[in-house]
């Protein structure tokens, strides 16, 4: 008797050693693709310094409509907040009802990503903070247009002044960029249950996560989705495997190839981030797929060549979703009073 209690219990042993094994096996080889999202900015590209006072004054443009020619559309509209920072549309609607060619991407720990947009055509958040207030079917404004309607407010002139303390002439289109991006370096999504697991809680996860978590490392998804933003840092052909349909990707549109001309990036684009990628529908740059696993099938045929079981595809949505993490809290600003100076809003 006392033979078979010892017998179990080393059997017991062997197989909870196993299981340990296993499991610090898998958080290392995460810990060696992935990382944590940070908890607060990092610093930022050319030396541009991140102030309070800069980011207060980021808020305010970020969220003022005004710098559009119509009045109607701040950065808010089509990166919000309170929405996972996108708009939830397949592709965002600009001045006058125009329909934007991509989906917008979000601007949760963007900060994180190599370039901006899904070309890749922008260096930084403050290169991407200028282009929609330009783009015609976005804010449809100008630089100057927009400096005159900043200057025409004593309340942003002074703030300005403070946030860019020593400059001649600090209300200029590229010190608004600035401070945008100064803003949108903040809006960092933290402490999602796969951070926690990074940072060595292996009870942070289910069972059925892990499993995700497995695959998608296994199966090659990792390969391009990796690091803090599990994307954003590199650009790869939509369709290495097999081709998506016009639908999904749009023939008109190749992508990369529009920035840089070489045949090679003909249908290229950036890797997207997944983090909060449950909270940001619809998927892919054209914005034609709602939902979660019909994306995970889609890039599984189309960039791996596998077909995945109903059971590895449930698996690695439910791993998909713990990248959700602590949504950043903004005080919505009241902002500053336009005067007599300020130019009127154009809807045509």
């Amino acid at each position: 008797m006392k033979k078979r209690v010892l017998y179990l219990a080393l059997a017991m042993s062997a197989i909870y050693s196993s299981t340990s094994f296993a499991e610090d096996s898998l958080m290392k080889q995460a810990q060696s693709q992935f990382k944590p999202i940070p908890s607060s900015p990092p610093a930022l590209r050319n030396g541009k310094t991140i102030t309070p006072e800069k980011i207060e004054l980021g808020k305010w443009l970020y969220f003022d409509p005004r710098l559009s020619k119509s009045w109607l559309i701040s950065c808010n509209t089509c990166h919000s907040v309170g929405l996972g920072g996108v708009d939830l549309e397949q592709t965002s609607i600009g001045h006058g009802w125009a329909k934007g060619p991509r989906n917008a991407p979000t601007v949760l720990n963007s900060v994180l990503n190599a370039t901006q947009f899904w070309d890749g055509r922008a260096k930084d958040l403050a290169a991407q903070a200028q282009g929609p207030v330009q783009a015609g079917v976005e804010m449809n404004n100008t630089p100057e247009r927009v400096e005159r309607t900043l200057r025409s407010m004593p309340a942003y002139v002074e703030s300005f002044k403070i946030a860019f303390p020593g400059e001649n002439n600090p209300v200029n289109f590229d010190n608004m960029a600035k401070a945008i991006e100064a803003f949108e370096a903040t809006l960092l999504t933290p402490n999602a249950p796969f951070d926690q697991y990074l940072k060595g809680d292996n009870r942070a996860l289910t069972d059925n996560e892990k499993s995700g978590l497995k695959l998608f490392m296994d199966k090659g998804c990792s390969s391009c989705h990796n690091g803090k933003n599990l994307g954003g840092d590199s650009y790869h052909v939509f369709g290495v495997a097999e081709k998506p349909s016009n639908k999904i990707r749009p023939e008109k549109d190749k992508g990369r190839f529009n920035v840089t001309k070489k045949s090679e990036d003909e249908y290229a684009f950036r890797v997207p981030p997944l983090r909060n990628i449950a909270l940001t529908p619809p998927y892919f740059h054209s914005g034609q797929v709602w939902d979660l696993k019909d994306a995970v099938d889609i890039m599984a045929t189309t960039q791996l060549g596998i077909h995945l079981t109903d059971q590895e595809n449930t698996s690695i949505v439910a791993f998909l979703k713990t990248l959700t993490g602590d949504q950043p809290k903004v005080e919505y600003p009241t902002l500053p009073p336009q005067t007599k100076g300020t130019p009127l809003p154009i809807t045509d």
